[in-house]
């Protein structure tokens, strides 16, 4: 999650468009998803607080058919029905929740997981709780864990401006989400997880608004330094001319490296 995000999420559109989405039944929750293309491993897409799958769209139609390729959209977006009243929605839940998907879809791993903004948060997670499934990580400016508890401190003016927008923009979704994304027990679990050891490439931007320069910024780029450390092995590239949304301004960077990293792990190259 990123403060522009927050701001302006409604404005941010894309172009390209997926196929037609099937669904799936998880317990009380209908989940909208598509997957495409064959091969192993399987790229597993996750999105940004508020938005669906479609915010992947040109990334994933760079890849397929060569790549097969899974994305949905979490309870409360897009197709899927509304986020259920409990449990939380806290990044273990979610990404226990995308385990369960998978496997109902009968997509089986090794995967390369794929996350942009809070999404990245709910991939490490993933990455951490089910280490022996994960080939490879793609993070696109990913939420770090203490993301907002650091914003509160560092960067005062912009939480109590992030504080207002969730109280009169966001949805039930994205509030139960936001609310959870520093919860104690998560933390808790993927901290007592051993360290990962799949490769991790990090994206990140170079582009800001006017409202997430200074406090703002500075806070993020300290943050993406302690990405090593969460996730041993990671490399980090800045991709020029992008903002939050990297997959939107340099889809064919994210592509890249999501190809990259899927040649690295396919079977046919070991």
């Amino acid at each position: 999650m990123r403060l522009l995000l927050a701001l302006f999420m409604f404005a941010l559109t894309g172009c390209a468009s997926l196929p037609p989405a099937q669904t799936l039944q998880l317990g009380a929750s209908r989940i909208a998803y598509m997957q495409s293309g064959t091969g192993r491993p399987v790229a597993v897409f996750q999105s940004g607080l508020g938005d669906g799958m479609d915010v992947w769209a040109a990334v994933i139609n760079r890849v397929t058919p060569d790549a097969a390729v899974f994305a949905y959209d979490r309870p409360g977006y897009g197709g899927s029905s509304a986020v259920p009243a409990s449990p939380p929605r806290d990044p273990c839940t979610v990404a226990h929740e995308l385990h369960a998907a998978l496997q109902v879809a009968g997509q089986r791993p090794p995967y390369v997981l794929v996350g942009h903004s809070i999404g990245g948060l709910y991939q490490y997670a993933y990455a951490k709780l089910y280490p022996t499934e994960v080939a490879a990580v793609l993070l696109v400016d990913p939420t770090h864990p203490d993301h907002w508890g650091r914003m509160q401190k560092e960067a005062p003016a912009s939480a109590r401006l992030v504080r207002g927008v969730r109280a009169t923009v966001f949805g039930p979704a994205m509030r139960a989400e936001f609310d959870a994304q520093s919860s104690s027990d998560c933390s808790a679990q993927l901290q007592a997880a051993p360290a990962t050891t799949m490769p991790v490439r990090l994206l990140v931007r170079t582009d800001f608004g006017l409202a997430e320069t200074g406090e703002f910024e500075a806070l993020v780029r300290r943050l993406e330094t302690e990405w090593p450390r969460l996730m041993p092995g990671t490399t980090r590239r800045q991709v020029e001319g992008a903002g939050h949304y990297i997959q939107k301004d340099r889809p064919e960077v994210v592509a890249q490296e999501l190809k990259s990293l899927i040649r690295a792990a396919s079977p046919r190259r070991n």
